[in-house]
């Protein structure tokens, strides 16, 4: 498989290392080093629930500062990068969100926000969009902007989660 079109295998276990890092590296926003540590311990059939499971304990295992790379990796919302220069998960979520139609003023508050928040906790605020919409996740911002830099670390941390979850089962699902 490896050199040409990776299949989305549903046998993760199936592929090479290069091949499972191209399909499932992006499961964690710009961080196949999560995949690639996940790699050697899959198993026959393994399923949503257990791979999820084995890539969280990864991160959660991880030094803060490899952890503080990971929030770092992921991109503002509605922010300065266009949707052209964003993943393509990450794209997806956004515009399912509804973050590519804002209002002006609703895209200054997103902008105002991104930077309060990156400034106080030094990587951008993150959410897992799926199933929100632009004003949802404007209400949220406004709230976790306020939190001391531990409980947001945790939050971030845990939505990073949630976001690697239903990337998987995206990938999962699609075969």
């Amino acid at each position: 498989m490896h050199g040409g079109i990776v299949s989305r295998s549903p046998y993760p276990e199936r592929l090479d290392l290069m091949d499972f890092i191209a399909v499932f590296g992006s499961v964690y926003e710009h961080s196949p080093w999560v995949a690639e540590a996940v790699y050697p311990s899959l198993t026959p059939g393994i399923d949503v629930a257990p791979m999820a499971k084995q890539m969280r304990s990864v991160v959660d295992t991880a030094s803060d500062e490899l952890k503080l790379d990971l929030l770092r990796a992921h991109p503002d919302l509605a922010g300065r990068l266009s949707l052209a220069e964003l993943t393509e998960s990450s794209r997806s979520e956004q515009t399912d969100a509804g973050l590519d139609r804002c209002t002006p003023e609703e895209l200054r508050d997103f902008q105002e926000l991104n930077r309060v928040y990156t400034e106080q906790f030094g990587f951008p605020f993150i959410i897992a969009v799926r199933g929100l919409q632009r004003t949802d996740i404007l209400e949220a911002f406004r709230i976790r902007v306020n939190n001391s830099s531990n409980t947001e670390f945790t939050t971030a941390i845990e939505q990073v989660h949630r976001i690697a979850k239903l990337r998987l089962e995206t990938i999962i699902n699609e075969n």
